[in-house]
């Protein structure tokens, strides 16, 4: 099965660190205005998912949603969720650490993609 959305290692470490602090978390990738594009980390349930919202998987056994609109931009990729050095969203639960959350991508092949079309 192809995943839609996988992380790093260090993504996973900082995951796995901002649990112990913070219990479950979820990511959410809005596209919004004051953040931009950037995965947001929040503990579950600060967020409210809605009609909009599309599931896309889990890294680190954390939900990663995203919504609608991005969706449609990003469907012939895989998101890799990344961390780097630097302030992230002003709501991303990871920000006080001097690390913030970035998303890179890879178009899927053919194949991959005709998968993940009929998974959807």
């Amino acid at each position: 099965m192809v995943e839609r959305v996988t992380a790093t290692e260090e993504t996973i470490r900082l995951i796995n660190q901002l649990k112990e602090e913070h219990g479950e978390l979820m990511f959410h990738q809005s596209g919004g205005c004051c953040d931009g594009s950037s995965p947001m980390c929040y503990s579950k349930g600060d967020l409210l998912i809605g009609d909009q919202d599309v599931y896309l998987g889990e890294i680190g056994g954390t939900p990663f949603y995203i919504h609608k609109s991005q969706y449609e931009y990003w469907k012939h990729t895989q998101l890799i969720i990344d961390v780097v050095d630097g302030r992230g969203g002003m709501f991303s639960v990871e920000g006080v650490h001097g690390k913030r959350f970035l998303t890179r991508s890879r178009a899927f092949t053919d194949e991959e993609y005709q998968q993940i079309k009929s998974q959807f």
